[in-house]
C-alpha cells in the first residue's frame, strides 16, 4: 500500500485530520523492517535522531502532534504513528527510559549507545560530518495510531 492510501483510509475514520500533513519514512538502520516489526507489536514507541541530518536535509525537526507514515524496506506503507513527545539532547545525555522505549536489543542504555553510536557515526560521515558524544539527538515518543 502506498503512503497516500494508507493516510486516506486513517483520514476516512479520522476526518478531523483530513488536512494535517504527515511524513513517510522508513527507519533508517540497516535493519528498517526490524525496527518496524517491534513497533507494530508496541515493544517499540520511540526513536533517536542526529539534528545535524535535520540541519543538512532542511527537514523540519518532529514536535508532538506530527504523523509519521511509516515504511517497509520496500516503500510498503504499514502504519502511521502521532508524535507524543520530542525532546532534544546531547548523545551522552540520551536516558534509560528512550534506550527502554526504543525497544532495541536488550532495552539498555549500554545497548542503545552501543548501536547507536554505530549507526550515527555512519550517518555523520554521509553528509561529511564528525559523530560526537556531545551531538544533539532528537528523542521521539510515539503511539501507533492506523496499522495497514
Amino acid at each position: 500500500m502506498t503512503p497516500d492510501a494508507l493516510w486516506q483510509r486513517y483520514v476516512a475514520e479520522n476526518p478531523q485530520f483530513a488536512h494535517h500533513p504527515y511524513q513517510a519514512w522508513p527507519y533508517g538502520s540497516n535493519e528498517p523492517d526490524a525496527l518496524l516489526e517491534l513497533t507494530l507489536r508496541g515493544v517499540k514507541t520511540a526513536t533517536a535522531s542526529a539534528v545535524p541530518v535535520y540541519e543538512h536535509s532542511g527537514e523540519a525537526i518532529p514536535k508532538a502532534g506530527d504523523f509519521s507514515v511509516l515504511l517497509s524496506s520496500c516503500g510498503e506503507a504499514r502504519c502511521i504513528i502521532r508524535t507524543t513527545r520530542v525532546t532534544v539532547v546531547p548523545f551522552a545525555q540520551v536516558s534509560e527510559k528512550q534506550a527502554f522505549l526504543e525497544g532495541e536489543g536488550d532495552r539498555s542504555l549500554a545497548y542503545w549507545r552501543e548501536a547507536h553510536r554505530r549507526f550515527f557515526t555512519a550517518e555523520m560521515e554521509s553528509i561529511r560530518s564528525v559523530f560526537t558524544e556531545t551531538m544533539p539527538v532528537v528523542c521521539e515518543e510515539f503511539v501507533v495510531v492506523y496499522r495497514a
